[in-house]
């Protein structure tokens, strides 16, 4: 692959900010007061609003935090549509009843508690401790001064105090709690009997009358989406190592040599040694009586070779090896100087040498062990060199063809031929290509993009975005290059624009004739499960265990995996007289419960942990709504006309 082309790190700096700056998150650095005033209130909230501006600052800073919190693969959809909207616009106004509240009752915070809070942010510490240079850092970074950091979170910690309380005093009564656990522990012992709707399929008739009755009645629900059928480029590592040019044996030879520590290893040897040390600055006297003594221990040493340890501990004058017998180790040939490394490699395993004139005196070696050169040959390394050097070639193939490919395509703004034919890339077409979803296959007439081998880069939230931006739309024109990862690339241009329609029902006459057999087969297991149900109900209890699978015992907290309808089945069955039965009807069939045991569970199960915890933490936002919304009817909160507008996008330019 081709990781190693480039680097694409990216600071995230803002979206580190939008973690550690909630009030910055959706409208920006603000005190209690200084909210923009504009011309168009959408809602009222006490004597000041909530602007068009405002909200449509507060959509675009969303959007963009969205979209880099997830490295260009946010698909902005998910919020622009009304729903989204609205959550926002609420936000903004349950904030403006919070700040306005916090002026009236001044709510304020001591530089105590404001120093305590920034020291506090695990984004602003090192090692657990708050980093003043971490902190100036951060600020530097995102272009703020310490004054506004320090005023934004003083308001934010404001704010806080105003419902801060409300869930902090929440207690949750023991026997809630305790109700709880012996609800979601409670056990039932449960067996199945299955009626796949599959089994049913055989036995239904689909006639032409049938599908064209549902076609009628339902056309609505087929309708498709606006769909393009667009054409597009892929710059990949494939496409890129195509065409290179054959590499000669000696260019492979020369790489070899260059890299050769990576098939070879060098020759090593285990070394011991005694040193008679020098000091610095002795006399020519000094010196030869030190190689004196040296020379005394070798002859010494040739004649009893295994005292070589021994000796070492007892005589030489190396602290750091004296100890351990004179051990130095491994010695990799080409780290020690030329003429240690003449005397030491040229001896053999037991060898003992002469004395030697080195580093900080003399020395005497012994080789403990040798391992020769060893690894791979030219000739044994040859496929995985011509391997490694195509590879470096693909890589800065691809780099110039990805500069390549970005000129072209705006050289060109009108086709993608041009970029196609210079760089020998293979012009693709794919259909059936919605804003939000690839159609399937059975949707669109042929060539659909969902089928295609294409299709998970043709999915890519930035594709789709690419090919509904209104330039692609009415100007047909070329995107920009899409970098769906390091080393592919893609290039895409709308061919044809489908707008939504109802299909014909040629089109879709497969797709209503399974509609209809698995309505008609679920149907089928449905009839036939409740009859066998209604049997067993009144039933002595001859047949009650046949077609039955083996019992399980199953409990809200963990059901088995059971589907959820089967498990509230089994328990909303009344346990006064067991066994009981219940049937359910689910998307693969009918099934039918037979509940044969009930008790109590246990109290201690680990998977409670902390539902108290959470309890609490849902209850504690529950009040805080509740008080948010008595607060806003205080506030004399009202809705504007507008405010539907642009929940609804009528607002928007598009």
């Amino acid at each position: 692959m081709f990781d190693f082309i480039r680097s694409h790190q990216r600071l995230m700096q803002l979206v580190l900010l939008v973690l550690i700056l909630p009030s910055f998150a959706l409208i920006g650095v603000s005190g209690y007061t200084n909210y923009v005033s504009g011309d168009h209130d959408l809602v009222k909230v006490g004597s000041g609003a909530v602007t068009q501006q405002e909200f449509d600052q507060a959509r675009s800073n969303q959007l963009r935090q969205l979209q880099q919190s997830s490295q260009g693969g946010f698909d902005p959809a998910l919020v622009d549509n009304p729903q989204a909207r609205r959550q926002l616009l609420d936000s903004l106004v349950d904030r403006r009843v919070l700040i306005d509240t916090a002026t009236v009752e001044r709510f304020s915070v001591s530089d105590t508690m404001l120093r305590q809070a920034i020291a506090s942010m695990p984004e602003l510490q090192a090692d657990g401790h708050f980093s003043p240079e971490r902190y100036n850092q951060i600020l530097a970074s995102s272009g703020m001064s310490t004054r506004d950091f320090e005023e934004s979170q003083r308001a934010e910690l404001a704010l806080r105090r105003v419902l801060g309380p409300v869930s902090g005093t929440v207690m949750l009564p023991a026997p809630v709690t305790e109700r709880l656990e012996r609800v979601l522990t409670e056990q039932r012992t449960v067996s199945l009997k299955t009626f796949p709707a599959s089994d049913f399929e055989k036995d239904i008739v689909i006639s032409d009358d049938d599908i064209q009755a549902w076609y009628d009645k339902n056309k609505q629900s087929l309708e498709l989406p606006e769909q393009v059928t667009a054409q597009y480029l892929v710059l990949d590592e494939q496409a890129a190592m195509s065409n290179l040019p054959s590499v000669s044996d000696s260019d492979l030879q020369a790489y070899y040599d260059q890299n050769k520590a990576r098939y070879v290893l060098p020759a090593r040897v285990n070394v011991s040694h005694i040193q008679i040390t020098v000091p610095a600055g002795a006399t020519g006297e000094q010196r030869q009586k030190a190689r004196d003594q040296a020379a005394a221990i070798a002859k010494e040493l040739k004649a009893d070779p295994a005292s070589f340890a021994q000796v070492a501990k007892e005589k030489s004058q190396d602290a750091g090896t004296a100890s351990n017998g004179g051990q130095l180790g491994w010695i990799t040939k080409g780290s020690w100087p030329a003429n240690l490394e003449d005397v030491v490699f040229a001896l053999k395993k037991g060898d003992i040498s002469s004395v030697i004139d080195g580093p900080g005196g003399f020395h005497i070696f012994s080789i403990n062990d040798v391992q020769p050169e060893h690894g791979e040959s030219f000739e044994e390394a040859k496929t995985k060199v011509q391997a490694e050097v195509r590879r470096q070639m693909g890589a800065d193939h691809f780099a110039e063809m990805a500069t390549q490919l970005t000129s072209l395509v705006y050289d060109n703004p009108d086709s993608l031929e041009p970029a196609a034919q210079a760089l020998g890339l293979k012009l693709r077409t794919a259909a059936g290509i919605a804003r939000d979803r690839l159609l399937a296959s059975d949707e669109v007439p042929e060539n659909a993009a969902s089928a295609s081998e294409d299709a998970a880069l043709l999915d890519d939230v930035r594709v789709r975005r690419a090919l509904f931006t209104s330039q692609a739309l009415k100007d047909k024109q070329n995107s920009g290059v899409i970098e769906i990862s390091p080393d592919t690339m893609l290039v895409v241009r709308v061919q044809e624009i489908l707008p939504a329609h109802v299909p014909e029902l040629a089109q879709v006459t497969d797709h209503i004739r399974s509609t209809l057999l698995a309505e008609r087969s679920l149907q089928a297991a449905t009839k036939a499960g409740e009859q066998v149900l209604a049997a067993l109900q009144k039933d002595d209890g001859t047949q009650e265990s046949e077609g039955f699978g083996s019992p399980l015992s199953v409990s809200r907290i963990d059901p088995q995996g059971l589907p959820k309808e089967v498990t509230d089945a089994a328990f909303a069955a009344s346990t006064s007289d067991l066994p009981r039965y219940e049937g359910v009807t689910g998307p693969q069939g009918y099934v039918v419960v037979r509940v044969q045991d009930a008790k109590a569970g246990t109290t201690n199960n680990p998977e409670l942990a902390g539902l108290q915890q959470n309890l609490a933490r849902l209850w504690g936002e529950a009040e805080e709504q509740a008080v948010l919304a008595t607060m806003r009817v205080q506030a004399g909160v009202k809705v504007l006309p507008e405010a539907e507008q642009a929940i609804q996008g009528d607002n928007e330019d598009s």
